[in-house]
């Protein structure tokens, strides 16, 4: 039983990559799918699928390169991060994202500057 399926994500993604593969699957929460929704969105990784209560996540590589070079979640259960959009800070120069959950979604840090929200900072990626 995982307890932070948020983390269990991050952690997914991050071995799929050192493993070479090309899809990671796990069980599926809202939480989860709308995390992979922004970065699939973001191009951090390709499609995003769910079939038989499982979440499909295709991982892109360029050139035989992963896309993602670092994913860190910076919101843990037991030390909540949140933000306002004013003290969003960029990531890597702008190179990479944060992942913010607002009350309106799950969004990228550029987006929530975008629409004025401020909120929990589930994971950085780069």
């Amino acid at each position: 039983m995982v307890r932070d399926p948020l983390s269990d994500l991050v952690a997914q993604i991050k071995n799929g990559y050192l493993a070479g593969l090309t899809f990671v699957t796990m069980p599926i929460s809202n939480l989860r799918l709308a995390v992979a929704k922004v970065l699939s969105e973001a191009g951090f990784v390709g499609r995003v699928e769910v079939a038989d209560n499982q979440l499909k996540i295709e991982l892109k590589y360029q050139s035989k390169k992963a896309a993602i070079t670092e994913i860190v979640r910076v919101s843990k259960p037991g030390s909540r991060v949140y933000c306002s959009y004013k003290d969003l800070q960029h990531v890597l120069g702008g190179l990479g994202m944060q992942v913010i959950s607002t009350p309106q979604g799950v969004m990228s840090d550029k987006k929530a500057r975008k629409a004025k929200v401020g909120g929990e900072v589930i994971c950085k990626v780069w």
